[in-house]
């Protein structure tokens, strides 16, 4: 829906009491052929594509707080697909792909900015990497460009080519690569999902999973009661070891906190996402001028949104190394988002060995990119009970086999550089 400047300037003397929902506000229903567990992006997009993808009637998305609280309004909003292994390329191309057309396809303003990812390298073995990454992405399709010292400095002239302690030899450009307003992504999957008819209950914590005699989950205890479910979708990230244990699963993950920061408004300085090759550091500059940057996992496993002094001081030296001039800005906040690390660094999209529950968990550093291709992979799972192709990789049961999709060997090991 659009408004008109008179629109508003009505509203903001209303005290802004006066604005349509964006989703409705529906009784809970004793029964669904589809609940899903989380209401952050994957969840809310998992709904919006079983019901338009599937026509799948019934759904519900269960959220334990409020709608863009989680993981999905606590991230650093970055978007790309310059994955290296044939497992995860195809997955998260169709994710950006799917991107580029998502505010056509919700109707909503998510604010996608394809202004480039550049990757940097400083060492001969790093080119290395770079050069196979970028050529296997092109195999697959997916735009990369191997970027000389020149024209690095030629894109990014703040950075410190001169007295750094890992010199910058280049970078891999993803061109397409970018950012996307991370609270938007919420509102508008909320609000399309809603429309198709999907129920969306917000402050509704699962405290328990019921299984009928043959094992089998038939229904959730929650704090707003109990509710039936005819198959049973957990989107819940760094919490999916404690829902899953619930119905006695036991996961191959751990949950750490991941901290983000953005410091006070600037003019445009950066020109899109610039990641350290040196040290765990990624920056971007948002369209308010803050900028929003993170780096390594906190080195303890945590269920709490909140992180510690030594990750802060960590990430900032990183930032100094990359670009001094970053060192007259002033941090206005930090956040933390619970990260539910796999054992690879790769996610799971898989039936689970309790009948009716299918798991969506373990995105590590990935999860806010991979949105809608997690939700329509998800979608697939749960309507038809079976992988789809772009997610056929992320079996539960790869880490029992030895399947591994191993990006880089970090997985869950935080704070090891």
């Amino acid at each position: 829906m659009r408004y008109s400047w008179s629109s508003l300037f009505t509203q903001s003397l209303r005290k802004h009491r006066g604005w349509t929902r964006a989703w409705a506000d529906r009784p809970v229903q004793p029964a669904y052929d589809i609940v899903v567990v989380g209401g952050g992006g994957h969840g809310l997009a998992t709904a919006y594509y079983l019901a338009k993808n599937h026509g799948t009637k019934r759904i519900a998305v269960l959220e334990k707080g409020w709608i863009g609280g989680g993981n999905v309004g606590r991230n650093t909003t970055i978007v790309r697909s310059n994955y290296l292994l044939d497992g995860n390329i195809p997955f998260y191309e169709w994710s950006l792909r799917l991107w580029e057309g998502l505010e056509q396809e919700l109707n909503y303003n998510v604010m996608v900015s394809q202004r480039g990812v550049l990757n940097l390298f400083h060492n001969d073995s790093q080119r290395d990497e770079a050069v196979r990454r970028g050529n296997a992405m092109r195999l697959h399709g997916v735009d990369a460009e191997l970027l000389d010292r020149d024209r690095v400095r030629r894109m990014a002239p703040f950075l410190d080519f001169e007295n750094a302690r890992f010199p910058i030899m280049g970078g891999l450009l993803q061109p397409r690569g970018g950012t996307v307003r991370h609270d938007a992504v919420a509102w508008g999957y909320a609000r399309a999902a809603s429309a198709l008819g999907v129920d969306i209950i917000q402050e509704c914590e699962v405290l328990g999973i019921e299984c009928d005699a043959s094992g089998a989950a038939v229904a959730l205890e929650t704090s707003r009661g109990r509710i039936g479910a005819g198959r049973i979708g957990l989107a819940v990230a760094g919490n999916s070891s404690r829902v899953a244990a619930l119905a006695g699963l036991k996961l191959p993950i751990e949950s750490h906190v991941l901290q983000a920061f953005v410091s006070e408004g600037l003019k445009p300085v950066i020109p899109g996402v610039i990641t350290y090759g040196a040290g765990h550091f990624y920056i971007s500059q948002s369209d308010k001028g803050g900028l929003v940057f993170g780096g390594n996992l906190d080195g303890y496993n945590s269920y709490a949104q909140r992180g510690q002094m030594t990750t802060v001081e960590d990430v900032c030296e990183s930032g100094m190394a990359l670009m001094p001039m970053i060192g007259r800005a002033r941090v206005l906040r930090s956040w933390g988002g619970i990260m539910d690390m796999s054992m690879d660094g790769s996610p799971i999209i898989d039936a689970t060995p309790v009948s009716n529950i299918f798991l969506n968990a373990g995105w590590c550093y990935g999860g806010f990119k991979a949105t809608p291709a997690s939700g329509w992979c998800f979608a697939h799972l749960l309507a038809t009970g079976s992988s789809h192709t772009l997610a056929a990789a992320y079996r539960l049961d790869r880490f029992a086999t030895g399947a591994l999709i191993n990006e880089k060997g970090e997985g869950a090991q935080p704070n090891l550089h």
